[in-house]
């Protein structure tokens, strides 16, 4: 058994097919499933079920699977770790956001750090909160943007910054027509949230209950701008983020609130074991000539 017998069966895993594997793997698929077939005689087990129209798992070999992914990660670590020693600023750098904060922070970023650190290639990712938590975990990514709080013992955050929510309300709305809004106004509102799942609906249910706010039940985004839309289709009012508001915005109010103002903050987060550690603690300065100023 060696590593590239590990990769097959990855491979395999991923794709349920032998001919979508062996191209993912740059060999013929009669070495790719050769191999695999003198690793289940070594472990005196079958992994996989084969039919003629699909490849799966036996219960076995899901327990395989999982431990040649982990085996393979850290083969990964290994090699970025000697990589990110003899020069921290080159190589792969693999960075996470939330959706409703990715789409307004990455192209920034990517023009930032791509300037600063020519030879770093950047890997970006976007995903719910869980999800990302779960790939620095795994060591599938070196850093993530999240809203805090995250409470994982194995990861450190550097805070970056704080960003205020706004009131997004349709144009012919009473609210439309205020400087700003007290949020102990809008208990008599039911807003517009996104679905499960989303760090935006949980910043803003902790808004609803500090003010006695209701969601409306009959409807969940599933992003920022499914939400824009309904508001001005004049469906309801939403809480929106700073960064993803625009003001030459047709039939929508953004409103901002008295204080104190509901915000949320978001920091860098990695493991603290990461290899990686010296351009993730450099990139501060980079977040503070973006946001900070």
């Amino acid at each position: 058994m060696n590593l590239r017998d590990l990769q097959y069966v990855v491979s395999v895993a991923e794709m349920r097919s032998f001919s979508r594997a062996a191209q993912a793997c740059h060999v013929s698929q009669s070495t790719l499933s050769g191999q695999i077939k003198k690793l289940e005689y070594w472990l005196g087990v079958q992994i996989f079920e084969r039919t003629n129209k699909r490849v799966m798992p036996t219960e076995v070999g899901e327990g395989i699977i999982r431990s040649a992914s982990r085996v393979i990660r850290e083969i990964d670590s290994i090699r970025e770790a000697a990589e990110h020693a003899k020069d921290p600023f080159t190589g792969k750098f693999r960075l996470g956001a939330f959706p409703t904060l990715a789409t307004y922070v990455f192209c920034d970023l990517v023009n930032e750090i791509t300037s600063a650190y020519p030879r770093l290639r950047l890997v970006l990712s976007e995903d719910k909160t869980a999800t990302l938590v779960q790939q620095l975990k795994d060591g599938d990514l070196d850093a993530a943007l999240l809203a805090l709080p995250v409470n994982e013992d194995s990861l450190v955050c550097t805070p970056l910054f704080e960003e205020p929510f706004f009131l997004a309300v349709p144009e012919s709305h009473p609210l439309a027509s205020l400087s700003h809004v007290d949020a102990n106004v809008l208990a008599r509102y039911r807003l517009l949230l996104l679905e499960e799942g989303h760090c935006l609906r949980d910043h803003a249910l902790d808004v609803c209950q500090q003010h006695n706010l209701g969601e409306e039940q009959d409807f969940r985004a599933t992003g920022l701008e499914t939400l824009r839309q309904m508001v001005r289709a004049g469906t309801g009012i939403t809480l929106f983020p700073q960064m993803a508001i625009r003001q030459d915005d047709e039939g929508i109010r953004y409103v901002p609130f008295a204080e104190p103002t509901p915000c949320r903050s978001i920091g860098l987060f990695y493991r603290k074991t990461s290899a990686a550690r010296p351009i993730i603690q450099s990139m501060d300065s980079l977040f503070c000539h973006l946001y900070r100023a």
